[in-house]
């Protein structure tokens, strides 16, 4: 990719009177050595130090599981020298917004709210956000305790139908932790649901909070942004932010080991294949990549290696894996030993296909052998949709499926080491109408959000399942959807073609485990996704549609599932991995 250039403001940039020491201005009330704790780790104001040494020891300082962030600095080659094997320079930029030519942006709701954080709750609701962008969690309490602070602001964007929080973002006055001469402020971790549906999220959270200091008299507000991040870079460039020459400072840890290494080999497998290569990595187990494209590669510890495609090892026969690849013969062996699962026939001719439909009213038509939901039509009525459905799924496999539609939830169970570790609910996309937008913009915007959250892996086709699922609701893709409605582009819950996942783990009904151990054992799989349709997560009715050889193991947050897979793999490890958490 082509490195994009910013332009830097300079008619505008920090003064230098901005970063000098206060012993050179003396004159001036201007606290010293200005660290604020922000709950995730502290903001260090290193303009406000007087002494670099004692700069540099204080982010040395870092408490584990904590990112400190030095902000302001006026010499970072002289701080870094002073501990060049445990401080890095942030490969960020710095923008800022200048507050007196900020203009409010048009009101729109969108269906959610901007506010100030309001309860315990909302706390703990941020936290879920944060973990499912991987950033450093903070503790409820602290962020509840700061409700009234005038230094820092926690805000929130809530969804009005749910009242689920889709987006945070904090916010800390300058003024206020240290009469800052410059009257400035900035915003830290702006995050967004990557599962949100609404547009303009992110938007809506930079702007209540450039409004809330804009209403205090700030002169401006700065944000750091990874140079890289170009989506969000676009975003700030268009509310008015420009790049000024400032500079971070951090303390090398795990949590920002990416920023200060050169990239590991495996850097180009998928967030599925991803996510164990690092756990195993951080466990001291020996990583080699076989293959990229197919995310093939083999785990090497104490003379044992074990080759892998993503969540599929050694460890899963070939004969499990061949059961799992046939859908007909799993329904077949987990009906056996009495586990419920819906009707279904393998399509034949015209007449008994549609005999099948007549008898059962909804069904399912699906290929027989298949994945990440290719092929597969929801919700088929009547004949006509019927007989393009079976051609739809004959492109990916010759045996196509037939099969009653069970209403309910979309669960995705992962059983590892024939131990329940995360359980799921998978909802299909849904879009957002603005009044402004067509459906067809609101999925592109939606797909590149999804796209972003998940390593490029979930995108909403513009293919004929959408289209029809679309027609069905009474709209087109070129309609414009009104603001508010929420419509469903998809039938099909897979993350592979936009679909959203929820944990659901600790709400999991104890028949519901013992179902999915059960399956497993049958099939005799070591790991394995097992999709379920239910009436309730928290009831005991089921019907189990299929079973997962290779299940994606991220986006399962925060549920361990890497790293009881390492488990299973490097029992010899388990003990290691506890030390080090």
């Amino acid at each position: 990719m082509i490195a994009r250039h910013y332009r830097i403001e300079r008619d505008r940039a920090p003064s230098i009177q901005s970063w000098k020491r206060p012993l050179e201005r003396e004159a001036e009330q201007f606290p010293s050595d200005v660290v604020v704790d922000c709950g995730w780790g502290r903001l260090i104001f290193a303009h406000t130090f007087s002494d670099n040494i004692k700069l540099a020891h204080t982010l040395c300082g870092e408490k584990p599981g904590q990112r400190d962030i030095a902000m302001y600095l006026g010499d970072p080659h002289v701080v870094i020298s002073i501990a060049p094997q445990e401080l890095f320079l942030d490969p960020s930029h710095t923008f800022r917004l200048w507050l007196d030519r900020y203009q409010p942006g048009a009101s729109s709701t969108n269906g959610f709210i901007t506010r100030k954080l309001l309860s315990l709750q909302d706390a703990k609701l941020i936290n879920d956000i944060y973990s499912k962008r991987h950033m450093v969690t903070l503790d409820p309490a602290f962020a509840w305790a700061q409700r009234n602070s005038r230094v820092l602001t926690y805000a929130v964007a809530e969804d009005c139908a749910s009242g689920r929080i889709i987006g945070t973002v904090t916010g800390i006055d300058h003024a206020a932790a240290f009469n800052d001469p410059e009257n400035g402020s900035s915003l830290w971790c702006l995050a967004v649901d990557p599962q949100a549906t609404q547009p303009g999220v992110g938007e809506a959270l930079v702007r209540f909070l450039a409004e809330h200091y804009q209403a205090r008299g700030r002169a401006f507000m700065d944000l750091s942004v990874m140079h890289d991040n170009y989506q969000a870079i676009a975003l700030y460039e268009k509310l008015g932010f420009v790049r000024v020459p400032v500079f971070a400072l951090k303390h090398k840890n795990p949590i920002n080991e990416p920023l200060f290494i050169a990239p590991a080999p495996e850097a180009e497998l998928n967030p599925y294949a991803l996510i164990i290569v690092n756990e195993a990595r951080r466990r001291g187990i020996a990583v080699e990549v076989l293959d990229e494209e197919q995310n093939y590669f083999s785990l090497s510890f104490g003379g044992r290696t074990i080759l892998c495609r993503e969540s599929l090892s050694e460890l899963t026969t070939a004969v499990a894996m061949s059961i799992c690849d046939d859908k007909r013969v799993t329904s077949r062996l987990l009906a056996k030993v009495g586990l419920c699962v819906p009707q279904q026939r393998t399509a034949a001719s015209r007449r008994e296909n549609e005999e099948f439909l007549a008898e059962h009213k909804r069904i399912v038509v699906k290929p027989a052998r298949g994945e990440q939901g290719a092929g597969v039509s929801v919700d088929i009525r009547e004949a006509k949709a019927l007989a393009l459905a079976i051609e739809r799924a004959r492109a990916i496999d010759a045996d196509v499926i037939l099969e009653r539609l069970i209403e309910g939830e979309d669960l995705r169970i992962i059983v590892i080491n024939y131990e329940v570790v995360a359980a799921a609910v998978r909802q299909p996309p849904q879009v957002i109408g603005t009044g402004r937008h067509t459906i067809a913009k609101l999925i592109e915007k939606q797909s590149r959000r999804r796209s972003a959250a998940t390593g490029g892996e979930s995108r909403i086709p513009l293919d004929q399942e959408t289209r029809r699922c679309v027609d069905a609701a009474g709209y087109s893709l070129d309609a414009i959807l009104p603001e508010g409605e929420a419509l469903t582009v998809r039938a099909t819950a897979n993350l592979h073609t936009g679909g959203t996942i929820h944990d659901v783990t600790a709400r999991l009904h104890p028949a519901l485990r013992q179902a999915a151990i059960k399956a497993a054992r049958v099939i005799n799989i070591p790991v394995v996704g097992l999709d379920f349709v239910v009436p309730r997560v928290g009831g005991e009715e089921y019907a189990i549609i299929e079973a997962n050889e290779r299940p994606g193991l991220a986006n399962h947050e925060p549920q361990p599932t890497a790293e009881r897979f390492i488990d299973l793999l490097f029992p010899q490890t388990v003990q290691q991995s506890v030390s080090a958490e």
